[in-house]
């Protein structure tokens, strides 16, 4: 395979995953701003730019740390590239640029994509009208991963598209449980509290876990339980362990197809999933959740690196 077209697969996966992402920060920082009952009413939305890597970008300009203000910064603004709007755009450049490996129903659905934007960004958008906007960039989302997984050879263009996705889903994943470590209860004393508990509901809920946690785990919703779902249980499709399951099983594949491509990518992915698949979250949150994730999402950036240099370039 051509490194362009490699590298247009990749980057379409990707940008496509990040537009899911960024519309399910917005609803945990909107789910967990709806529980604050004292008056800082900034924290969640600080969280959200922090999570999306967008804090130092959004600082440079001069809106206020608000609701309105990093809605329209992480789901419109043009200037910011990873707001909902410039992915999914993005990911239709790279689809076109990549038409001829993907099929008509994949093509479809990133181009129907961006022609229905229009449809959201030509007035601000009130409450319910976000809502529904929000739940159709997952839906849109969804519908690409379906028509991927139902309808591609399961050649290299298939495995640099799902080494993509599961790339990207794994720092959004690290990324979106960090949030909680950036909010700030109302009082220390809320720590384990009514607020911080919904705040850990609000969590699940966004990435669709909440039944997934009432089947593995008993009772009160716990840090702890939450933890290791997201990042040990390889039998949620959302976890990191999951995430890099996936991750090294698309790099052997692309490995095998074509054994002169870099080794050194697959060697580090089956690493850091090992370290995941059998982490200890007692330890894990003894030493740090916030700097375990923060690790994560280190190692996770090198390993996107690692993969250019080996396969795309």
């Amino acid at each position: 395979m051509l490194a362009r077209t490699a590298d247009g697969l990749f980057w379409l996966a990707r940008y496509m995953e990040r537009a899911d992402y960024v519309a399910r920060l917005l609803q945990v920082a909107g789910h967990m701003n709806a529980v604050r009952v004292d008056s800082n009413r900034s924290s969640e939305w600080e969280s959200a730019l922090v999570a999306a890597g967008c804090a130092e970008s959004f600082g440079a300009g001069d809106a206020p740390v608000d609701e309105a203000g990093v809605i329209r910064f992480l789901a419109f603004e043009r200037a910011n590239p990873s707001s909902i709007v410039n992915c999914i755009e993005i990911a239709r450049r790279n689809a076109r640029a990549v038409r001829t490996s993907l099929t008509t129903e994949m093509w479809d659905a990133v181009n129907q994509t961006s022609l229905e934007l229009a449809d959201f960004t030509r007035e601000p958008l009130d409450a319910d009208r976000l809502a529904e906007f929000l739940d159709w960039v997952k839906a849109r989302v969804g519908l690409f991963h379906g028509v991927c997984s139902n309808g591609m050879l399961r050649r290299d263009s298939y495995h640099f598209i799902r080494a993509g996705q599961f790339l990207e889903r794994a720092d959004n994943t690290a990324r979106l449980l960090d949030v909680k470590y950036h909010v700030q209860l109302p009082d220390v004393k809320d720590v384990g509290g009514v607020v911080d508990y919904y705040q850990w509901v609000a969590i699940l809920r966004v990435v669709g876990a909440r039944r997934a946690y009432r089947v593995l785990f008993k009772g009160r919703v716990q840090p702890a339980h939450v933890a290791e779902l997201l990042i040990s249980r390889t039998v949620f499709p959302r976890s990191l362990a999951f995430c890099y399951e996936q991750i090294t099983q698309h790099l052997d594949a692309i490995e095998a197809q074509d054994p002169q491509l870099a080794a050194a990518a697959r060697r580090q992915a089956h690493v850091m999933y090992a370290q995941l698949r059998f982490a200890s979250i007692d330890r894990v949150i003894e030493e740090g959740l916030h700097e375990y994730l923060t690790d994560i999402i280190d190692r996770t950036r090198d390993l996107g690196a690692e993969i250019a240099k080996g396969h795309l370039f």
